[in-house]
C-alpha cells in the first residue's frame, strides 16, 4: 500500500476531537458563566398602580439587563401573604426572580448574586422606604440592610449597604 492510502487513526481521530471540543464549548462557557450571565433573567413584579418607587425600581432592574414583567394590583398585601414574605420584612413591592422572593428596594446586584450564589433562603428583602436604595434616589443616601429570610420567617443579615 502506498502511503497516500493508507489508514492514519490518528489523522482519522482529529476531526472528530475537533467537533467534540466544540460541542463541548458552550458547556465549559455555561460552567465559567458566559453563557448564562448573558440571558437575561425574568423578574416579575407586584406593586400600586400608583407607586412612583416601584416604578423607579422596575427602570432600575431593566437598566441591569433584567427583563421585568409588571402586574400592577390595587393591594399588594394578598400576593405578599401568599409568597410568604414575614411582616417585618414588607416593603411596597414584591418579585419573584428565578423562585426567590423579593421584597422592595433590593439592588440589582444583590440579585445578581443571589442568583449566583444560590443559598437555601425563601428570599431577599429591604424592609421598608429606604432612601437611597434603587427607586428610592434622593437628597441622601441611608445605610440599610438587605435582609435573607426563610421559609420559616426567621431572617439574618445578606449585605450591607
Amino acid at each position: 500500500m502506498n502511503q497516500s492510502t493508507t489508514h492514519n487513526p490518528v489523522r482519522r481521530r482529529q476531526p472528530g476531537l475537533c467537533f467534540t471540543g466544540l460541542l463541548a464549548l458552550p458547556l465549559l462557557l455555561a460552567i465559567a458563566g458566559g453563557v448564562a450571565a448573558a440571558e437575561p433573567v425574568d423578574v416579575v413584579v407586584y406593586k400600586s398602580p400608583t407607586c412612583g418607587c416601584c416604578k423607579g425600581w422596575v427602570r432600575h432592574m431593566r437598566a441591569n439587563g433584567y427583563s421585568v414583567e409588571v402586574h400592577d394590583r390595587q393591594s399588594v398585601q394578598p400576593v405578599k401573604q401568599a409568597m410568604g414574605v414575614p411582616e417585618n420584612m414588607q416593603s411596597c413591592h414584591t418579585a419573584v426572580v428565578d423562585g426567590y422572593v423579593i421584597e422592595g428596594h433590593v439592588p440589582a446586584d444583590t440579585v445578581t448574586r443571589l442568583l449566583q450564589e444560590r443559598p437555601s433562603i425563601k428570599g431577599l428583602a429591604v424592609p421598608g422606604m429606604v432612601m437611597g436604595s434603587p427607586g428610592m434616589e434622593g437628597p441622601r443616601k441611608d445605610p440599610y440592610d438587605v435582609m435573607a429570610f426563610g421559609e420559616d420567617g426567621t431572617a439574618r443579615i445578606y449585605e450591607r449597604r
